[in-house]
């Protein structure tokens, strides 16, 4: 296990370790993620109390499916705040979890289905009991999927576990 993926996972202990203390519960609406985040909260025992579901939305059909209005994803792209938004709305509304993790971007590779593909650059947004904040990151190149959806998964953590400590 390399020094990153220990940190993360330690990161993601203390986070549903903190949900689970607050009774709060947790969604995600994962795309370039694939559910790395909801696997990493649910590492931790106890975890069934807090995660409500989770969604793997890969295709932008499936984002529609679950509620992303498909006009955003037309005038704004896949890749965008307000796509990751309305994925952490839509994810909140679904399973009525306290927050939501919406996360959409590019690892490695174009991809050829979406114009507004670029490699290395993540949106994601959290929905804290109907308030909405996006974010913007750019990744440095890595060697691997594994390797990016760790480095989102950081910069992620780092961002709501403050912000459920707050709570």
């Amino acid at each position: 296990m390399t020094e990153l993926e220990k940190q993360v996972r330690a990161l993601y202990r203390e986070l549903t370790k903190t949900l689970i203390e607050k009774e709060k519960q947790i969604t995600t609406m994962e795309s370039a993620t694939s559910g790395q985040i909801a696997s990493l909260i649910t590492d931790t025992e106890g975890s069934s109390a807090i995660m409500k579901g989770a969604c793997i939305t890969y295709s932008n059909e499936a984002k529609i499916l679950q509620g992303v209005p498909e006009e955003t994803i037309q005038s704004f792209g896949v890749y965008s705040r307000e796509t990751a938004r309305a994925m952490a709305e839509a994810a909140r509304r679904i399973y009525q979890a306290d927050l939501a993790i919406g996360i959409t971007g590019t690892m490695g590779n174009v991809d050829p289905v979406n114009a507004d593909s670029v490699p290395g650059q993540v949106y994601f947004a959290l929905d804290l009991q109907g308030k909405v904040t996006d974010y913007y990151r750019e990744l440095p190149s890595q060697d691997s999927r594994y390797g990016y959806k760790l480095l989102v998964a950081k910069e992620i953590v780092e961002v709501l576990l403050p912000l459920v400590k707050a709570m």
